[in-house]
């Protein structure tokens, strides 16, 4: 496992290619999880990728990851307003966590948007750079992991 990243995702990506192009581009999720594999392998890690549009199963995964794993990627999506059991155990991880928001959250128009409580547990957040940024939250991973003695 100290091999794998986990990468999570959170409701309504599912529906990334078809919602709201104009904010969250034309990609789809097996398009992320094609890059994102792509990334670890260059690093000979692998990726377990998943997403979800419940709570309770990202807690639950995020409790059986949160030690053994080279870290967690995620983008909590809409989790990223008020799911505080998600925060609780994301504090939970040993390994880094990067947060990531394929549109630029500080620019939206909803105010709400623009607070993450995520942030709190995440080693760093990438937003706005599309789905660019899974492949960066990756590779910093994977930067972490060959830098281990």
């Amino acid at each position: 496992m100290a091999g794998t990243i986990l990468v999570l995702n959170g409701p309504n990506l599912n529906l990334l290619g078809t919602r709201e192009p104009d904010i969250y581009g034309h990609a789809t999720l097996a398009d992320v999880e094609a890059l994102c594999r792509a990334e670890a392998e260059g690093f000979g890690l692998s990726v377990d990728f998943r997403q979800t549009n419940a709570e309770h199963e990202m807690v639950e995964w995020i409790q059986q990851g949160r030690c053994g794993l080279a870290g967690i990627v995620i983008n909590p999506a809409a989790f990223s307003y008020a799911a505080y059991p998600v925060l609780d155990a994301l504090k939970l991880v040993e390994g880094p966590v990067v947060e990531v928001h394929i549109s630029n959250i500080h620019r939206r128009d909803e105010a709400w948007r623009k607070d993450t409580i995520m942030t709190a547990a995440a080693t760093g957040v990438i937003s706005g750079l599309g789905i660019a940024g899974y492949g960066l939250a990756v590779r910093y991973i994977a930067e972490l992991v060959r830098s281990r003695p």
